[in-house]
């Protein structure tokens, strides 16, 4: 038995995932179900993930597939699709190879700015907005593309965030500016990295380890450094380049 607001957020990313393919954001559930904080919104997931209801996928923030519904939903609202297609429809922005790019490897030491010589670009899809300040919630869903020159990036996938605060402003990266990622899931002491949270939020610092610990590092004074269990935190990716527009 579900309470009415487990059953109305479960029925709300139904309704989102089969309408769009993708699951809504923390604060379009928190609205939808007149909430005042995402706290509340994260204490309904575990519990029907608990009853088996949801499944959160490992390393993704914004992946929820839903598993069944209530016993009183009707067959024409139930999913049409599988597990397996649940899950490609979830990220689109990871399906296929036009969303990739290779070349040369190149270290993520400090960002380096899109140039003008004449270097062949190549586009890659901007996923949404990163955090450089508070950690906001990651978005993972393919927005746009961007023109990026080719010997900016490395091998492998690459992605592209927009910053949001400025709590790297002492690394060169302001609002507003667009960082390249590469898609990786670990990463040197001292390098800028897309860092995901407790499986919930993400944002753009600079990762320390600390024996068994995890610092994530502003270049801002005015932002403390937070400590986190390695557990807690998982690298999706790491800073090799940046663009600004003027």
């Amino acid at each position: 038995m579900l309470t009415r607001k487990q059953y109305e957020l479960l029925m709300f990313i139904h309704e989102r995932v089969r309408e769009t393919g993708i699951p809504p954001s923390f604060d379009e559930m928190k609205d939808a179900l007149d909430l005042k904080s995402k706290s509340g919104i994260h204490r309904l997931i575990t519990a029907l993930e608990e009853r088996g209801f949801l499944r959160r996928m490992e390393k993704r923030a914004r992946a929820l597939e839903v598993l069944k519904l209530p016993e009183n939903v009707s067959e024409t609202q139930r999913p049409a699709t599988t597990r397996s297609q649940a899950q490609r429809l979830v990220h689109p922005a990871r399906r296929g190879a036009d969303n990739r790019v290779s070349g040369d490897a190149r270290s993520a030491g400090a960002p380096r700015r899109a140039g003008g010589d004449g270097e062949t670009a190549v586009s890659i899809p901007v996923l949404g907005r990163i955090a450089a300040g508070t950690p906001i919630e990651a978005i993972q869903n393919k927005v746009s593309e961007v023109p990026v020159p080719g010997g900016m990036i490395g091998r492998g996938d690459h992605y592209a965030l927009e910053v949001t605060g400025d709590s790297m402003i002492n690394a060169g990266i302001l609002d507003g500016d667009t960082v390249i990622i590469q898609e990786v899931d670990t990463a040197n002491t001292g390098e800028i990295v897309v860092a995901l949270v407790d499986n919930q939020e993400a944002t753009l610092k600079r990762l320390r380890r600390r024996g068994d610990s995890i610092a994530l590092e502003a270049a801002n004074p005015a932002y403390e450094t937070r400590l986190y269990g390695s557990d807690r935190v998982k690298v999706q990716g790491k800073l090799v380049g940046l663009i600004r527009r003027y």
